[in-house]
């Protein structure tokens, strides 16, 4: 139970930092630059909300209300898909790619600062294993 708080603990305190810094440099909510980030990597800059919903820590209505507030805003807009009429995607829009560009340095700053960085390669490596042995068969992303 010690390790499950700690890592409960280190995941709350590591994620409220890494908010609290792409708020007050670029007024990016961490959830937003997650969701930027994985439209960003996917083939053609797009993903079906499906696919979105599973690759991001929001539930499905929670994401519908933020890919309305990013269309708003220009960063994201939405394509109809062609083989299911009832389907859309969710592209990233230039806008939207200047905006995490801008944002990252920032972001992986924090990472390196708030937790890899405190481990050496060796650790790193270990962690990275023992998180993706969580993950098996638990997750449609590891």
């Amino acid at each position: 139970m010690v390790a499950w708080r700690r890592f409960l603990r280190a995941h709350a305190v590591v994620t409220r930092s890494l908010e609290g810094e792409l708020l007050a440099e670029h007024g990016l909510p961490l959830a937003t630059y997650d969701v930027l980030v994985q439209l960003v990597e996917a083939p053609q800059r797009r993903l079906r909300m499906s696919e979105l919903a599973e690759q991001v820590l929001l539930s499905r209505s929670g994401l519908t209300r933020m890919v309305d507030r990013l269309e708003r805003d220009g960063l994201v807009r939405r394509e109809a898909c062609a083989d299911d009429a009832r389907g859309q995607f969710t592209v990233i829009t230039g806008a939207g790619v200047e905006r995490l560009r801008a944002a990252s340095p920032t972001h992986l700053r924090g990472i390196a600062e708030h937790a890899v960085g405190r481990f050496d390669e060796d650790e790193a490596r270990v962690l990275a294993g023992l998180l993706g042995r969580m993950l098996e068969d638990l997750s449609p992303t590891s």
